[in-house]
């Protein structure tokens, strides 16, 4: 097979933490042929959707990981699949990338995950699709509404739509101290919708990344747990991951909404779980592929392109 990722420079990749990396590593140990190219390569010209795009081989040193051929003009439909791997932020350059994506599979490329499905599910606000599963949330710009909820559950947690790695995110216990700041920073003094989560003290346990593939879960969740006084698990933001099997729970949940997502072109999610509660819908670029795979044992990325070769053969 021919695949093709679109993901960010390559220069900038970590190879001993990068999902990608796992990805394209399996699949050039299978025999698959690798390209990379990064979404300002992509161009619609003459009603066709193209990018400059780069053969790369894999060295196997860890730093100086790759060798790339110089880049050609291809088309996207060209190649059997097309990863999706750019991180946010989702800004509307990240969406005009989704309309040139979306006009290529109508020119017969195989692109994971299907670009109007990213479009359609907004990190944080997928989880409103799932209530069953969701800790009492509120989704406004509106400050009045916002402290009303604060009054209402005491202890919140206020974070932005278009966040990522934790960025953004406070906590507001139930003395209130700095409220009135964190909406008007978060909201822009009432211009940006935020989300509002009642806080759940399960976060000390983890915050929980359940990858599912192909409407499938991974046995094992990487529990991102915070350290010291950060209410944050994420990695970025100083977490350690330690991976554990799934709670029967967590399988509840992955098994509830994964064939659903996958129903809808989601090829990879990376459901996040606190305690109980579902907490994002991860869509763009989850990760956590060599963090389980490393301590658990089972190998993510081998899941993952047994998905992508067959649903590139279209089973």
């Amino acid at each position: 097979m021919k695949i093709a990722f679109l993901a960010d420079p390559l220069s900038g990749f970590k190879t001993y933490k990068d999902s990608t990396f796992a990805m394209m590593r399996e699949a050039a140990r299978r025999g698959h042929a690798v390209y990379a190219f990064e979404q300002r390569d992509m161009a619609l010209e003459e009603g066709v959707v193209s990018a400059d795009i780069a053969q790369i081989t894999l060295t196997g040193d860890a730093d100086d990981w790759y060798r790339a051929a110089p880049k050609a003009a291809m088309r996207l439909s060209e190649f059997d699949a097309v990863i999706q791997r750019k991180d946010p932020p989702f800004d509307m350059e990240y969406v005009y990338g989704t309309y040139l994506l979306e006009l290529a599979e109508k020119q017969g490329a195989r692109i994971f995950n299907k670009p109007s499905a990213i479009r359609d599910h907004n990190e944080k606000l997928a989880i409103a699709q799932f209530t069953e599963f969701t800790s009492p949330t509120l989704v406004t710009s509106d400050a009045a509404r916002l402290r009303a909820f604060h009054a209402k559950h005491g202890d919140v947690i206020f974070k932005p739509l278009d966040g990522m790695g934790g960025a953004g995110i406070f906590r507001i216990g139930a003395d209130g101290m700095n409220l009135g700041s964190v909406i008007e920073t978060l909201t822009l003094n009432g211009a940006q919708t935020i989300m509002a989560q009642r806080y759940i003290p399960d976060i000390v346990k983890g915050d929980k990344r359940i990858l599912v593939i192909d409407g499938k879960a991974v046995p094992f969740a990487l529990a991102r747990i915070p350290q010291g006084t950060e209410i944050r698990g994420n990695l970025a933001a100083g977490g350690i991951g330690v991976a554990q099997p799934l709670t029967a729970h967590d399988i509840h949940i992955a098994e509830s909404i994964g064939p659903l997502l996958a129903e809808r072109g989601l090829l990879l999610v990376g459901l996040d779980v606190i305690g109980d509660f579902l907490t994002e819908v991860n869509v763009t670029s989850p990760t956590c592929f060599q963090e389980i795979t490393d301590q658990a044992g089972f190998d993510v990325a081998a899941m993952f392109i047994d998905a992508v070769e067959r649903r590139s053969k279209g089973k």
